[in-house]
């Protein structure tokens, strides 16, 4: 593949433009890899599933900085648009703005002469995080982690964890007509959801309270029909550990239905430096799953405000703000370490 001469908006676009829902993220990988190659980043490709894969690209054999985002974006696609300040969709900010600006510095950083850092950029991040654990068994040896997720270009100094979880109900299927020669599985679902809603699942004077997301609801064969099955999923971020927020879901449940949890990571501290403006921010990151890469900072370009969203943007005057702060950031890093040895 030729990969032409772009700027940063250009590469931002580029790489919107490029479709890559989780699960079908091959293409952009295929992108990338032609474009670090050509730029004389050493490659490292990490087989996921069929084409999926983790991308490493280093300026050196000893990466000390590691700068990370995932290429896997929610759906569904839509393709770039720009105005005078913005450029506009899926993955705008969340997260291949914060791509760009992260190969751009470090491309910047490679030609003056730093060969301590590299780039990590994963797949599965939205969805099960597949690619982060993988990639932790990497042996990259490096001190610090930089991930990229939008943070208005405010470093990050905690972040909420996250539990994904299933309830499922079984009932007996039945005529309409006839209600009590079945049981409705949707019934059961629904008494159980709404003490679910109910329970206080915690507070932190830092990161607030704990939120439920009720995220789909599936069950029933038909209106005329009493339900056998019924299922829903549903998102805690979470501010208490994930073992005691569980304990309180399950202290609501009862023989009638299951639970089945799907994911699960806790609440994360950070690495932090002076001289940034910090936020504490509300959602997950795969920061739990690549502990082996060092010490973990946040932050990068974008509104987590519209990230999911069909107005997904960011913001130009971020984009170039991300570069300089991520060059500043890791030199600073670099300085850091070598006063720690």
């Amino acid at each position: 593949m030729r990969v032409l001469t772009l700027n940063l908006f250009e590469l931002t676009k580029k790489l919107v433009n490029i479709p890559s829902v989780t699960g079908l993220e091959d293409e952009i990988a295929d992108f990338l890899c032609s474009y670090l190659e050509a730029r004389n980043f050493d490659l490292k490709e990490q087989i996921i599933d069929k084409r999926r894969r983790n991308i490493l690209a280093t300026a050196g054999s000893a990466p000390r900085v590691i700068l990370c985002t995932h290429m896997d974006t929610v759906p569904p696609h839509f393709s770039a648009s720009e105005d005078e300040h913005y450029i506009y969709g899926r993955g705008a900010c969340d997260a291949k703005g914060i791509m760009a600006a992260m190969i751009w510095s470090a491309q910047e950083m490679k030609r003056e002469g730093l060969t301590d850092i590299g780039l990590l950029i994963v797949v599965g991040e939205e969805t099960d995080s597949i690619g982060a654990k993988m990639a932790n068994s990497l042996k990259v040896g490096s001190d610090f982690i930089i991930f990229g997720e939008p943070t208005e270009n405010k470093l990050g100094i905690a972040h909420k964890g996250i539990i994904t979880f299933k309830i499922i109900a079984k009932g007996k299927a039945a005529h309409s007509a006839f209600p009590q020669s079945g049981e409705s599985a949707i019934e059961k679902l629904l008494d159980v959801l709404q003490r679910i809603r109910a329970l206080d699942l915690g507070k932190d004077p830092v990161m607030g309270r704990s939120v439920l997301n009720i995220g789909t609801i599936e069950g029933g064969a038909a209106p005329n029909v009493v339900a056998n099955s019924a299922s829903a999923e549903m998102t805690i971020r979470s501010v208490l550990p994930s073992k005691q927020i569980l304990n309180k879901v399950k202290t609501v449940l009862n023989k009638k239905v299951e639970i089945e949890v799907l994911t699960q990571s806790e609440v994360q501290k950070l690495f932090t430096v002076p001289d940034l403006d910090q936020v504490v921010l509300p959602y997950g990151t795969d920061i739990p799953h690549l502990k082996s890469f060092g010490k973990s900072l946040l932050l990068g370009p974008g509104s987590f405000l519209v990230a999911h969203t069909e107005y997904e943007k960011i913001e130009k005057r971020q984009l170039l703000e991300a570069v300089k702060i991520y060059k500043n950031l890791v030199r600073k890093l670099l300085k850091y370490q070598v006063l720690q040895v």
